[in-house]
């Protein structure tokens, strides 16, 4: 049965830029939901000395948590060797935060969609440092999951392999058993394509998941298109209640089950107050005891 965790979509520039929440806080709120674990971003203030890793692993401990995956972002689309390079030791990083925060599971992404880079070289060179990744990750005992990712937080331009074709074959060019997808259906949205669609093309590779519901809070997808070259998410794009936007859950989660999915579920939300991430978590715990009984 899958297992539900929580991501700080509404606290990320508390956590990782003006240390406003401290990380004891965000466990001490995640420890009042009918969760199991927390998801965490590489960019915590509070995890930037190593030597601090191990005592916020006990404070999960403590609190009946686990820390399943970590949520980074390396950005692996760009010309420079020595840049990639930067990047594939960045990743190592996360993957050793990853394994002494007791995960199993470390993010890898594309990268920015540079206007310089190619198709076809933007895919060799993500393929050849996410692969760059492999061993060590295996050596640590942790996969890395491919997200069908939109833009991090604090990116300029939009994920290179975005859509679901340049997606779908950079998955195809790695084949390695610690390696995987984290499939969020919301992005789909956003890319102009069909979350079910890709779902049915990758779920065979899929170990993990983003729970997430987006929303326009105005205008249409093709405004959201103008605006995807600000730092950031644009400001008409919003997360919203699970159940309350996009995604079709029940066709989701039946895909899930007929492959055997069992992994861990990832929930983006209660930008609007912990009373609406509850509402997410109890609305994705009714759809877990429906489709996994």
């Amino acid at each position: 049965m899958p297992k539900l965790a929580v991501f700080p979509k509404a606290f990320m520039d508390a956590l990782c830029i003006d240390g406003s929440m401290t990380l004891r806080q965000w466990i001490d709120l995640a420890a009042t939901l009918d969760v199991d674990g927390m998801e965490f971003y590489g960019g915590f203030l509070d995890l930037k000395e190593k030597s601090g890793w191990p005592t916020y692993r006990r404070m999960l401990e403590d609190a009946g948590l686990a820390m399943p995956m970590l949520c980074c972002s390396p950005d692996f689309c760009h010309p420079d060797p020595a840049f990639r390079q930067e990047q594939i030791d960045r990743e190592k990083h996360w993957i050793d935060m990853t394994a002494a925060l007791g995960g199993q599971y470390c993010r890898v992404l594309s990268g920015q969609r540079r206007p310089e880079m190619s198709r076809e070289e933007g895919l060799k060179v993500v393929a050849a440092s996410i692969e760059a990744c492999l061993e060590y990750a295996a050596g640590a005992g942790i996969t890395l999951i491919l997200e069908n990712h939109y833009k991090d937080n604090y990116w300029t331009y939009p994920e290179f392999a975005q859509h679901m074709e340049v997606f779908c074959d950079l998955v195809a060019r790695i084949d390695a058993p610690h390696f995987g997808v984290n499939y969020d259906p919301s992005n789909a949205f956003l890319a102009g394509d069909d979350p079910l669609e890709l779902l049915r093309r990758v779920k065979h590779r899929v170990v993990t998941m983003h729970a997430s519901d987006r929303y326009l809070k105005e205008g249409t997808l093709d405004d959201l298109r103008k605006e995807e070259t600000v730092e950031g998410y644009a400001a008409r794009l919003a997360h919203g209640e699970i159940g309350k936007g996009l995604n079709d859950y029940d066709a989701i989660f039946q895909e899930l089950h007929d492959v055997g999915f069992d992994g861990w579920i990832s929930i983006e939300d209660g930008v609007e107050g912990m009373d609406q991430l509850a509402r997410s978590v109890a609305f994705l715990r009714e759809k877990i005891a429906r489709y996994w009984p």
